[in-house]
């Protein structure tokens, strides 16, 4: 059956997604408050990437470590399976390109699957021809619908995810699990699955081209399987919206932790604040959105202790006052 016969892929809003939709969203706002997508040390930039393309390769069972995946990036020699090495240097190639490519638009999914593959497969940048059984041991754990039948049923989710008919992090949720399910390629089909994820919350937040979500999922490896497992035999994928969803969200509290962007006090918080704000006027509700846990009361003082440093200008009196930055 056709997404167009469905209108949208098959699955259900429950309350533990709107629950983690809240909590990503808060945690998401907190962090672009505090500039940090465009203000992140290029080194903490550098070490996510790396450990997204080794997780991705990872989970595939690529067999090098996450310090060799390090040294070929740093164009250091690196010994291991000539194919192992092929994918890191694809993989490379192919994240290096991520701002070129619409993941709403089939052709681009050929093209990033042609520098993924490339000289891996025969058929790289090409849909699969035949069909396809997912064989786990013993056990067939999923059949991929017919070749004949990859186009049609790619057109149809691309545009339902072109249709913003549902939240992007949802949307993006959906796209990684119809891929999984439709399964277009002869092989790379987990990787393009969770790349093109990524690009579907990168139009969310710039943020998420620097979040390593593939790690917490290799971490997380057997459960990814067995949701994935479970969404095919009920024939939608809600509850892989779920376990996506607790991922990025553990993602985004390990990335604020390790960017050290948490303002536990006075200068780290006006730092922050000066960061975000330069030289446009804010007011204390502006300084509370960067700072939730904080108290209107000690947002106040904070404030008062700023301009008493002159640190601050205060324009207006009362509920009227605005701020700038010296």
């Amino acid at each position: 059956m056709l997404y167009s016969d469905l209108m949208k892929p098959p699955y259900e809003i429950t309350p533990t997604i709107l629950s983690l939709l809240a909590e990503v969203m808060h945690h998401l706002g907190r962090l672009e408050g505090m500039a940090l997508s465009a203000k992140t040390s290029p080194q903490l930039r550098r070490q996510n990437r790396i450990k997204t393309i080794y997780s991705t390769l990872a989970i595939e069972g690529n067999t090098l470590s996450l310090d060799q995946v390090t040294a070929f990036i740093d164009d250091k020699t690196v010994l291991g399976p000539q194919k192992d090495i092929l994918e890191v240097s694809n993989a490379v190639k192919l994240y290096e390109q991520v701002h070129n490519f619409d993941c709403a638009q089939v052709k681009d999914f050929l093209e990033a699957h042609q520098i993924l593959m490339t000289s891996l497969i025969a058929d790289a940048g090409k849909f699969r021809r035949g069909g396809v059984g997912i064989q786990k041991g013993n056990d067939i754990v999923h059949i991929a619908p017919p070749a004949e039948n990859v186009p049609g049923l790619l057109n149809d989710l691309f545009s339902y995810v072109r249709s913003h008919e549902d939240h992007a992090l949802i949307q993006s949720c959906v796209l990684h699990y119809e891929l999984e399910f439709i399964h277009p390629f002869s092989d790379g089909n987990g990787r393009m699955g969770r790349l093109w994820q990524t690009l579907k919350l990168m139009e969310l937040s710039p943020l998420f081209e620097y979040l390593p979500v593939e790690s917490l999922i290799k971490s997380h490896q057997e459960q990814y399987y067995r949701v994935l497992k479970i969404c095919d035999q009920a024939g939608e994928s809600t509850v892989f919206i779920e376990f996506m969803l607790k991922q990025i969200l553990a993602s985004l509290k390990e990335y604020e932790a390790k960017a050290d962007m948490k303002a536990h006090d006075f200068d780290s918080r006006i730092n922050l604040a000066k960061e975000s704000f330069h030289q446009r006027e804010f007011v204390r509700a502006d300084y509370l959105k960067l700072f939730p846990s904080l108290s209107t009361a000690s947002a106040s003082r904070d404030l008062k202790k700023a301009l008493l440093a002159e640190l601050l200008e205060k324009r207006g009196s009362g509920r009227m006052s605005s701020y700038l930055f010296k």
